[in-house]
This record gives structure tokens, sequence and C-alpha cells, in this order.
């Protein structure tokens, strides 16, 4: 729980909110009923229990992007309502509702709510005792929204960075092997719903220590760059490729099986051997191949192809050895290069 809380941000807000929620308003909803005040102690009833169901459905289903802006929308104009009923003490509940929807939607939707909710705050007149209030509540309330606005969009600059140096190689451009573990886990779940093939491909370019060693590191880097370029042009834009570590990748195919993988395997390598190239002279890569079998494990699934790799290093390199039976596909492009794990 403690370990969610802290790794979603939205999650942690949307708590909070709720947990306001239960300590702020539900004292009020009581002393209302109390009172005989049926109509505003059912707005903070309303509110109080659409808050506390979004973050219940936040925490059940993770989906975070919906119940926040369903929570900020209700936080917003159940403020109105409050100040509707009981008048210009309702106005001091739009503040705290102007900054929190920033963390609870995207700032440009935040921004339309937050002056959605000041016109219709104005739009009242009885809850001013004058003009001169209405116009200095208008005034502080957008500035408070304007200020929200420029952190939250900062804010938003700074987390699209981070997420981008967390799971983006910076030599290749192509995902890391951090966000391959997130989508291998994506993928063998939603190959497990549906159905639908996927295969693993885990590639390491032959002999790439001799490439560094005899014309340096600046030539092996462009080796590295070139071929993640041509796999990823090679490929369609279903598949996603990560760089697994050094001179190693990790190519996910969904939808492919059979013949279909063994041409497209048939193919990229021969592609490979075709067009890349360093002073001295081509190169080749080793492939090993798994397709995800059901109610597999990621960690069986990724060790299978990698156990295929290295028997396409052992057997010689420049080969494609396939973790599972595969029918031919192109004899022209297939002959002397692929293998299958016995």
């Amino acid at each position: 729980m403690l370990t969610r809380l802290k790794t979603d941000f939205r999650l942690s807000i949307i708590t909070l909110l709720g947990a306001s929620a239960l300590l702020g308003i539900t004292p009020f909803a009581v002393m209302r009923f109390l009172q005989g005040d049926l109509v505003a102690g059912g707005i903070d009833t309303t509110i109080l229990l659409s808050i506390s169901g979004g973050m219940v459905y936040a925490w059940i289903t993770g989906d975070t992007r919906r119940s926040g802006m369903v929570l900020a929308t209700v936080a917003c104009f159940g403020a109105v309502m409050v100040a509707a009923v009981v008048g210009e003490v309702g106005l001091f509940w739009l503040y705290p509702c102007l900054v929190t929807t920033f963390f609870l939607a995207s700032p440009r939707m935040a921004g339309f709510l937050n002056l959605a909710s000041i016109s219709a705050m104005v739009g009242l007149g009885d809850v001013f005792q004058s003009d001169v209030q209405m116009w200095t509540f208008t005034a502080t309330a957008v500035v408070v929204s304007a200020a929200a606005y420029v952190f939250a969009q900062r804010n938003d600059s700074q987390r699209h960075s981070l997420e981008h140096l967390a799971t983006i190689d910076p030599l290749t451009g192509v995902k890391n092997r951090r966000s391959m573990d997130e989508e291998l886990n994506l993928a063998s779940a939603h190959a497990e719903r549906t159905g639908l093939p996927y295969a693993l491909v885990m590639l390491d370019i032959d002999h790439f220590k001799k490439i560094n060693d005899e014309y340096g590191h600046g030539v092996g880097d462009g080796v590295l760059i070139d071929l993640a370029t041509l796999i990823q042009h090679s490929t369609r834009k279903s598949d996603q490729l990560f760089r697994y570590g050094g001179e190693e990748f990790v190519l996910v195919l969904p939808g492919v099986d059979g013949a279909g993988l063994t041409a497209v395997m048939n193919n990229l390598q021969h592609t490979l051997r075709k067009k890349i190239r360093h002073p001295g002279g081509a190169i080749s890569a080793s492939f090993g191949v798994a397709l995800r079998r059901p109610g597999e494990r990621v960690e069986n699934w990724l060790e299978r192809a990698d156990t295929a790799l290295y028997e396409a290093k052992e057997a010689g390199r420049d080969r494609i050895v396939f973790s599972d039976a595969m029918p031919a596909a192109n004899p022209d492009l297939s002959v002397g290069s692929t293998e299958l794990v016995g």
C-alpha cells in the first residue's frame, strides 16, 4: 500500500483528497442535517460519497486518470453548489479545489474546470455582498489558478523528461531494459487474455568486442546505432525493440508465428548482413527466438530465447535458432542459418 502511494503521485493525491473529504466534509454534513438544512447536508453527503467512490475505484483499478478527472469535476462544482446553498462561507471551499484540480487532471483540463467554476460562482451573484467582493474573489481565484497552472506545466514537463531518461537508452534511442521488463509483462498479460501469439527475439552482434578493439568504441557505437535504426525501419510499428545490454537487443513481435515468423527472421537477418557495415566490412548477428507458451512466466520466456541465442553463438554465429519448431519460409534465405533447439 505504501509502495503504491510512493510510486503513484496521482493516486496519493486522490487518497489525500478522499481522507480530507472524510475528515473535513463529514462534520459539516452531520451539522447541517442536525440543523435541519437537508439540501446542504445532501450536497455535502453526495460530494463525500463521490470522492470516496472515486478513491476506491482508483485503488481497485489503478485508473487514476479517469478517477482523477471525475474527482476534480466533483470537487469544483461541489464547491459551487455549496456556495449556492449556504452563501458567502461557501466561497472558501473553492480555493483548495482550484489547486487540487491540477494534481488530478491535465493542466489544460484543470484550467478549464477552474475557469468554469469561477464563472459559475460569479454567475450566482447573491453569494457576494458587493461587487467589490465579487471582483476581489474573481481576481484572487484567477491568480491562484494561473500560478497552479504554471507549476503543473513545469511539473508535467519534468516528469516526461525523467520518464524519458528512465526508459530510453541514450545511445541508440530505443527502449532500455527497465522499460523492457514492463512491456514484456504487458505483452504476456495481453497474450494470455487474447490468445495472440507473441515472439521474443534476442539478438547479439557477432564479434562486437573485436570491432571495438580494432576500430575503437566510436565505431562500435556507430554500429549499435545503425543496427537499432535498421531494425526499427525493417519492422512494424507494433513491434518493440529494446537494448538489453552491450551489443544485445531484444525484439518483441506480436501476432506472428509459424512460417510468418520464420520469414520475418530470415528477412531481418538478410537485411542486417546486407546493410550494416563497419571499416572491416559487413557485420552479422546471432538470433534466439522463442514463441510465448500459454501460461508461461516472462522469466521463462526470456530464458528460452536466451538459451536459443546461446545455441546460435555456440553453433558458429550468424544464424537463427528457434526454441520451438518452425516451418521453413524461404529456402534461399534460410539455408545454413536457421536451427531448432531440441
